[in-house]
Parts: C-alpha cells; structure tokens; sequence
C-alpha cells in the first residue's frame, strides 16, 4: 500500500487548482527572466578563435554558417577523456530535432569540445547524432566560455561564477566542464550574449523536466535513477 498521502478527486481538483497558480507565477518570472536574459550587455570578442569542424578549419564568424545568432553547448570530452561526459551525452540525447526549428529562427546550434575532431566523429556515430560538433583543441575557447581561466578559479569567478558548490569541482573536473553559451554576429563582429552553467541548464532538458512531473520526479536519491547513456542500458526497460 502506498505511503504517499491519497485523498478524493475533489481534495485533488482543489490542491492542484492551488499548485497551478504557483506554475503560472513561475511562468511568468520565467518570462521575465527570459527579457533580461536578452537585456544583458554584449561583449565583443576579438580573440581570434579557430576549430576544426568536418568542412575543414573556421573561425569564430564562420560557425554562424550564415545566420546572425549562435549558441554553443560546451560538451565535456577533452583530449585527456576517455568518452563523453553522462550527463552531457543524455543532453545530446535530444539536440537533432531542435535544430531545423532554430534554423529557421536564424540561430545555429552546435557543441563544441577539446578532445580531436576524429574522437567527437567516433563518438557522434556511436550515440548516432547528427548534430554539427566541433573541435576547439588548441584555443582558449573552452576556458574562455566554459572553464574560466586560472587566475578566474583563484579569485572565486570561475565556473557558474563563483557559486561555492562548483568551486571545488573545478580543479576536480579541471579542464572539463559544461556550459551553454550565446553569441550574436552584426556587422562582421562577433558578441558574446550569455552562458548559462550547472542547474541553469535544466530547463534545456527534456528528460529532466519530463522526469520533474512524473510521479517520483528524478528520483536522485537512488544511483540506478541516474540515466545512463543510451546504448548501456543493457536490457530494454520493463
């Protein structure tokens, strides 16, 4: 028998009308949210930045691939990584089909890694993606955009700026870590327009927030509740 609290249809109808204004206030700061996310101050970049993609070298400007705004999700796997990083595979799970409808809002998406382009190809047919990933090997872009730099870690502003959580995983996972960043392109210069790190990310996740309105939500308390990536699972779910 269940432990959880039960109750009639009408003491439901009744909580849930309750939760539901709670839901639209938090849409509406999440509207609000979402204006000054687009109000922050662009910063120009003039570092020059190149990667290596499958249509050969490019810098900064030409990942735009002709449209004026960009996003990027850093994904965790360097040269020094054995595979993808778990929870940024699990994200990748679900880029494909968001792609033609950013397109066709004149955004490019694709992420981007410091592992070699050959180890991000074998990976990307391993998990069978499509989505464009590219190398940043040899530039700053990752501790720029992603990991912050040395002198960022030991002044406390590094990844997620400073939050203290993420102050000791920084020299844990070191060079390796997860961001989503926003850039836009107006007149041949390149902006820097946002990054989002760690929890701010969850919105991006289907996964999570279709796990967050299932009866047991994520269920993290339990290890096996973790998804792994698609193809360890090992026996189809029952």
């Amino acid at each position: 028998m269940t432990m959880h609290p039960t109750g009639t249809r009408e003491e439901w109808v009744t909580a849930r009308k309750e939760l539901l204004d709670r839901e639209k206030a938090l849409t509406r700061q999440s509207d609000e949210l979402a204006r000054q996310r687009r109000s922050l101050p662009w910063v120009a970049i003039e570092k020059p930045y190149q990667f290596e993609t499958n249509q050969g070298s490019r810098d900064l400007t030409e990942l735009f691939g002709g449209r004026s705004q960009l996003l990027v999700y850093h994904f965790m796997l360097g040269p020094n990584t054995p595979e993808g990083c778990p929870g940024c595979t699990l994200f990748a799970d679900g880029f494909d089909g968001a792609i033609i409808h950013l397109e066709h809002h004149d955004v490019t998406f694709l992420a981007a890694s410091r592992a070699p382009l050959e180890t991000l190809n074998a990976y990307k047919r391993r998990m069978g993606w499509g989505f464009p990933w590219v190398s940043s090997q040899g530039s700053d872009f990752n501790r720029d955009f992603s990991a912050f730099n040395e002198k960022d870690r030991a002044n406390g502003t590094g990844f997620n700026f400073g939050t203290p959580k993420r102050a000791a995983l920084n020299v844990i996972e070191d060079d390796e870590l997860m961001a989503l960043s926003a850039f836009a392109l107006e007149d041949g210069v390149v902006y820097h327009t946002y990054t989002c790190y760690d929890r701010s990310t969850d919105g991006l996740h289907l996964v999570w927030q279709l796990l967050d309105r299932a009866p047991k939500g994520r269920d993290e308390g339990a290890w096996k509740s973790w998804p792994r990536k698609h193809d360890e699972y090992g026996t189809p779910p029952r």
